[in-house]
């Protein structure tokens, strides 16, 4: 079974998994890094304060070999923050998510970072984020945070005309969301799932360290491919450039079924991040 790219509802392709860089300060080397080590996909944020940096990683590994070295092939993602919502705001917050990573000419996927601004602020802000597509600017849109009330209101509003490709989530072991997760999917759209190690809270795990001792890999990389066996996309994160090939190099293993449920906790809710998926 192949992981290298997966559809998205409107005939584009994303990367089977990429890079988080939520609280990465030393983004532009990283990114470069990470790009050098083969991810194809950088997950930022305007909260993250890091945008402009992660977008100067990717031309810096552009321009290093414009020859193999493509635009196209890298898969860029960053998300509008609560206090940009509404139409007006974010029709002025996408042209500056824009103008950070001026270089890149366009971003390949914006979402809704929460739901939390509430019905009107959230379809407002969508309504922007439609009109960023059309225009050129913005190749897909998606939402971040959201529970299965919030995805139906989206998709069952008359005034769609893009369809989200997307659900960013966080998804673990701990945190496996599972009726969110096939809900999210059977409405077409992909889970992107942040947090996969569980902010590294659960990198030492006894089972996980016990299958990455059978498997000869890192814990993390198991929990890593828990995810990308579960049909989800993983954002890991790591500061650590020694450590972004080994994080990438989860397609050489395989869990089996019953491996899989040895890391499976469905009765257990632990996120280690925010939770608002059942917000108002």
């Amino acid at each position: 079974m192949s992981f290298q790219a997966l559809p998205l509802n409107n005939g584009a392709k994303i990367p089977f998994m990429g890079l988080g860089t939520w609280d990465i300060r030393n983004a532009t080397s990283v990114v470069e890094a990470a790009l050098d080590a083969g991810y194809r996909m950088i997950d930022t944020a305007v909260l993250y304060g890091n945008e402009r940096e992660c977008g100067q990683g990717i031309l810096n590994w552009l321009q290093k070999d414009p020859v193999h070295h493509k635009r196209k092939d890298v898969f860029y993602i960053t998300k509008l923050w609560n206090d940009q919502n509404g139409y007006s705001n974010a029709k002025n917050a996408i042209h500056e998510c824009l103008n950070k990573v001026s270089g890149l000419e366009y971003i390949d996927l914006l979402l809704i970072h929460s739901p939390t601004e509430g019905k009107r602020l959230r379809l407002e802000t969508y309504k922007a984020m439609q009109e960023a597509v059309e225009s050129g600017i913005v190749k897909s849109i998606g939402v971040s945070n959201y529970g299965e009330g919030h995805i139906d209101e989206l998709l069952s509003w008359d005034g769609l005309r893009v369809k989200p490709v997307v659900n960013e989530i966080e998804v673990s072991p701990w945190c496996m969301r599972q009726e969110l997760c096939d809900f999210t999917k059977s409405r077409g759209l992909q889970v992107i799932a942040y947090a996969p190690l569980s902010h590294a809270y659960r990198i030492n795990d006894p089972d996980a360290v016990s299958l990455a001792k059978k498997k000869g890999v890192s814990s993390a990389q198991i929990l890593i491919r828990w995810s990308i066996q579960k049909g989800y996309i993983p954002i890991p994160k790591t500061k650590t450039i020694s450590r972004l090939a080994q994080n990438l190099d989860v397609l050489s293993f395989e869990l089996s079924q019953a491996e899989m449920a040895q890391l499976d906790h469905p009765e257990v809710h632990d996120p280690s991040d925010w939770d608002v998926v059942h917000c108002p």
